[in-house]
Protein backbone atom coordinates (compact mmCIF):
# COMPACT_ATOMS: atom_id res chain seq x y z
CA UNK A 1 0.00 0.00 0.00
CA UNK A 2 1.47 3.52 -0.84
CA UNK A 3 1.45 6.06 1.92
CA UNK A 4 2.48 9.73 1.99
CA UNK A 5 3.89 11.35 5.09
CA UNK A 6 4.78 14.83 5.15
CA UNK A 7 5.79 16.59 7.80
CA UNK A 8 7.61 20.28 8.45
CA UNK A 9 4.97 22.29 8.50
CA UNK A 10 4.44 25.31 10.66
CA UNK A 11 3.70 28.83 11.62
CA UNK A 12 6.72 31.32 10.68
CA UNK A 13 6.97 35.33 9.91
CA UNK A 14 7.21 36.71 6.65
CA UNK A 15 10.84 36.13 5.08
CA UNK A 16 11.49 33.08 6.99
CA UNK A 17 12.33 29.82 6.06
CA UNK A 18 10.44 25.65 6.10
CA UNK A 19 11.67 22.56 4.71
CA UNK A 20 9.17 20.29 4.56
CA UNK A 21 9.30 16.43 4.41
CA UNK A 22 7.44 13.48 2.57
CA UNK A 23 8.35 10.04 3.29
CA UNK A 24 7.11 7.50 1.06
CA UNK A 25 6.70 3.63 1.55
CA UNK A 26 5.01 1.08 0.34
CA UNK A 27 6.63 1.07 -3.47
CA UNK A 28 9.90 0.00 -4.18
CA UNK A 29 10.21 1.83 -7.62
CA UNK A 30 12.78 4.68 -7.59
CA UNK A 31 11.47 6.52 -10.33
CA UNK A 32 8.56 8.29 -10.35
CA UNK A 33 7.42 11.96 -10.17
CA UNK A 34 7.17 13.36 -7.04
CA UNK A 35 5.03 16.64 -6.37
CA UNK A 36 4.53 19.08 -3.69
CA UNK A 37 1.01 21.24 -4.46
CA UNK A 38 -0.63 23.41 -1.90
CA UNK A 39 -4.22 24.82 -1.11
CA UNK A 40 -5.39 27.86 0.10
CA UNK A 41 -8.69 28.29 1.74
CA UNK A 42 -11.36 28.69 -1.29
CA UNK A 43 -8.53 27.90 -3.78
CA UNK A 44 -7.61 25.56 -5.98
CA UNK A 45 -5.20 23.33 -5.16
CA UNK A 46 -2.00 23.83 -7.10
CA UNK A 47 1.36 22.11 -7.89
CA UNK A 48 4.49 23.92 -6.17
CA UNK A 49 7.53 21.92 -7.19
CA UNK A 50 8.70 18.52 -8.89
CA UNK A 51 11.13 16.12 -8.71
CA UNK A 52 11.58 13.22 -11.43
CA UNK A 53 13.18 10.41 -8.27
CA UNK A 54 14.97 8.44 -11.83
CA UNK A 55 17.33 11.51 -12.56
CA UNK A 56 16.88 14.68 -10.30
CA UNK A 57 15.42 16.80 -12.77
CA UNK A 58 13.26 19.53 -11.32
CA UNK A 59 10.42 21.87 -12.52
CA UNK A 60 8.48 24.75 -10.55
CA UNK A 61 5.63 26.83 -10.93
CA UNK A 62 6.72 30.70 -11.30
CA UNK A 63 5.98 31.69 -7.71
CA UNK A 64 8.08 28.93 -6.55
CA UNK A 65 11.10 29.61 -8.52
CA UNK A 66 13.94 31.36 -6.58
CA UNK A 67 12.21 30.87 -3.89
CA UNK A 68 12.19 27.05 -3.30
CA UNK A 69 14.07 24.24 -4.13
CA UNK A 70 12.77 20.87 -4.12
CA UNK A 71 15.35 18.08 -3.20
CA UNK A 72 15.29 13.92 -2.52
CA UNK A 73 17.22 11.95 -0.63
CA UNK A 74 16.57 8.05 -2.29
CA UNK A 75 18.02 6.05 0.48
CA UNK A 76 15.42 7.23 2.23
CA UNK A 77 12.43 7.59 0.20
CA UNK A 78 12.15 11.12 1.18
CA UNK A 79 11.91 14.60 -1.19
CA UNK A 80 12.44 17.80 0.25
CA UNK A 81 10.78 21.12 -0.16
CA UNK A 82 12.72 23.80 1.26
CA UNK A 83 11.04 27.25 1.36
CA UNK A 84 12.81 30.81 1.96
CA UNK A 85 11.81 34.33 1.68
CA UNK A 86 7.77 33.14 3.29
CA UNK A 87 4.91 35.43 2.08
CA UNK A 88 1.77 35.78 3.34
CA UNK A 89 0.25 34.12 0.36
CA UNK A 90 1.93 31.17 0.46
CA UNK A 91 -0.04 30.19 4.23
CA UNK A 92 -1.77 27.16 2.65
CA UNK A 93 -2.26 23.03 3.12
CA UNK A 94 1.02 21.62 1.13
CA UNK A 95 0.89 17.72 -0.27
CA UNK A 96 3.22 15.67 -1.47
CA UNK A 97 1.85 13.29 -3.97
CA UNK A 98 3.47 10.65 -6.58
CA UNK A 99 2.56 9.87 -10.31
CA UNK A 100 3.26 6.27 -9.35
CA UNK A 101 3.82 3.14 -11.95
CA UNK A 102 2.70 5.63 -14.82
CA UNK A 103 5.99 5.15 -16.21
CA UNK A 104 5.31 8.19 -19.23
CA UNK A 105 5.39 10.60 -16.64
CA UNK A 106 8.40 9.49 -14.91
CA UNK A 107 9.87 13.08 -15.94
CA UNK A 108 6.90 14.95 -14.84
CA UNK A 109 5.97 15.74 -18.49
CA UNK A 110 2.63 16.32 -16.80
CA UNK A 111 2.14 18.23 -13.19
CA UNK A 112 -1.51 18.89 -12.96
CA UNK A 113 -3.55 17.37 -10.33
CA UNK A 114 -5.31 14.22 -12.28
CA UNK A 115 -1.60 12.85 -12.97
CA UNK A 116 -0.78 12.10 -9.47
CA UNK A 117 -2.46 8.89 -7.86
CA UNK A 118 -1.29 8.68 -4.77
CA UNK A 119 -1.34 11.93 -1.74
CA UNK A 120 -0.79 12.56 1.58
CA UNK A 121 -2.33 14.11 4.08
CA UNK A 122 -1.00 17.25 3.97
CA UNK A 123 1.05 19.59 6.43
CA UNK A 124 -0.32 23.12 7.08
CA UNK A 125 2.15 25.98 6.32
CA UNK A 126 1.26 29.56 7.69
CA UNK A 127 3.02 32.44 6.55
CA UNK A 128 2.73 35.85 9.54
CA UNK A 129 2.87 39.28 8.01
Amino acid sequence: QVQLVESGGGSVQAGGSLRLSCVASGYTDTDNCVGWFRQAPEKEREGVAFISTGDGGTRFSDFAKGRFTISQDNAKKTVYLQMNSLKPEDTAMYYCAVSHQQPWNRRCAATGTPYFNYWGQGTQVTVAS
